[in-house]
């Protein structure tokens, strides 16, 4: 008879689920909210402890265990635009993590015990989750290294002047803007989330004449900043110098805000983009 620890399992569940929901986000290139991500594990974790209770054993059903995954894919990435791409990503992971540590048990001669449909082993918790761990180290590794357009959301907020503006930015590996005077990044801003805070002579969608105006009126506050995009050889948008940039409650110092014309995200998520800072 072999005994099942429902805190282990659920634990186990949890680690594993929250992993494999943000390797098949950041494959996609999806929008990583980790709060989301984290609820979606917890989800798959439950099902899976619930299995094991008196009564519930038909939860170990494939159509149920399907049903499962998707769930937990809508909890993490629904509303997102590439959440089928999300969702088979889910499950091709999934089975890649199962296989794997299949191999890696028989491998080792342990002892493997399947119970409606789940399997379980007696393995050091210290281990899993240092495993655990490592594995995360070399998804985040192998990211980096092809150089995927995802990101995660964080909480920005500019001071323009006496003005303080919150609102959602991107963290998007792929955002390498900079300043060409000190090298320092630019967070690049849709101008409407800052149109309270903008002064009356700034106009994104005409940066030379706005940069023109501030001159004119004695201030250093504008400047252009070249940038390429993708049907755009160089062009140019109109950056204010912030009095403060804070991401995540860490303060940046007076970085420029580079103001977008048009939305940066088509469903409203975030309203600001920033790279690796």
């Amino acid at each position: 008879m072999t005994v099942v620890y429902i805190d282990l399992l659920f634990l186990l569940n949890l680690i594993a689920n929250y992993l494999l929901l943000l390797a098949a986000g950041r494959m996609a290139g999806a929008v990583l909210a980790r709060w989301r991500i984290g609820l979606g594990a917890a989800a798959g974790a439950l099902y899976a402890a619930l299995i094991f209770l008196p009564g519930l054993a038909w939860l170990a059903a494939w159509p149920c265990k399907l049903a499962s995954g998707v769930l937990m894919a809508l909890a993490a990435y629904g509303g997102e635009r590439y959440l089928l791409r999300v969702t088979v990503l889910f499950f091709s992971a999934s089975a890649a993590l199962a296989g794997a540590v299949l191999g890696l048990e028989l491998l080792g001669n342990a002892s493997l015990t399947l119970e409606h449909g789940v399997f379980y082993t007696p393995i050091d918790v210290r281990l899993l989750l240092l495993s655990f761990v490592a594995c995360y180290f070399v998804l985040s590794l192998f990211f980096r290294r092809v150089g995927r357009h995802g990101g995660e959301l964080a909480q920005l907020k500019i001071v323009l002047g006496e003005k303080t503006v919150d609102m959602t930015a991107l963290r998007d590996t792929g955002h390498t803007l900079t300043d060409p005077a000190d090298n320092r990044p630019v967070v690049v801003a849709y101008c409407h989330a800052l149109a309270g805070a903008l002064p009356n002579w700034a106009d994104p969608g005409n940066p030379v004449q706005s940069v023109e105006r501030c001159h004119a009126i004695g201030s250093r506050q504008a400047r252009l900043v070249p940038y390429r995009a993708v049907g755009v050889e160089c062009g140019m948008l109109l950056a204010l110098r912030s009095r403060q940039v804070t991401v995540d409650g860490r303060p940046l110092g007076r970085l420029l805000v580079a103001l977008s014309p048009t939305p940066l995200d088509d469903g409203g998520g975030y309203q600001a983009l920033i790279g690796g800072i």
